[in-house]
């Protein structure tokens, strides 16, 4: 079993920069790919950023390209997501995931989701 706490979110104004962090507990997290997705009011859930059990693999959705960063401190157990540029459009609830194998972009492929985190970006 693993447990997914996420935290950091927030109100911010566009143009500003969060740090979303997700602890994770139970014996998987080191060998296990992890995620961030957001799902925004009347919206799908969507894939965000990825990145590999080692570390060594990093995955962006094309909206975020540039302006996130996804990293992972293995010893702590958790997984960061840094954003910068922050707008309008990035205001959803964000979650964090893990899966077994290799990293990708659907949601349904994860195992184990975090409660998540609302991030929200005035204009």
């Amino acid at each position: 079993q693993v447990q997914l706490v996420e935290s950091g979110g927030g109100l911010v104004q566009a143009g500003g920069s969060l740090r979303l962090s997700c602890a994770a507990s139970g014996r998987t997290f080191s060998s296990s790919t992890m995620g961030w997705f957001r799902q925004a009011p009347g919206k799908e859930r969507e894939f965000v950023a990825a990145i590999s059990r080692s570390g060594g693999s990093t995955y962006d959705a094309n909206s975020v390209k540039g302006r996130f960063t996804i990293s992972r401190d293995i010893p702590k157990n958790t997984v960061y997501l840094q954003m910068n540029s922050l707008k309008p459009e990035d205001t959803a609830v964000y979650y964090c995931a893990v899966k077994v194998g290799i990293a990708t972009m659907l949601a349904g492929a994860y195992n184990y989701w975090g409660q998540g985190t609302q991030v929200t970006v005035s204009s």
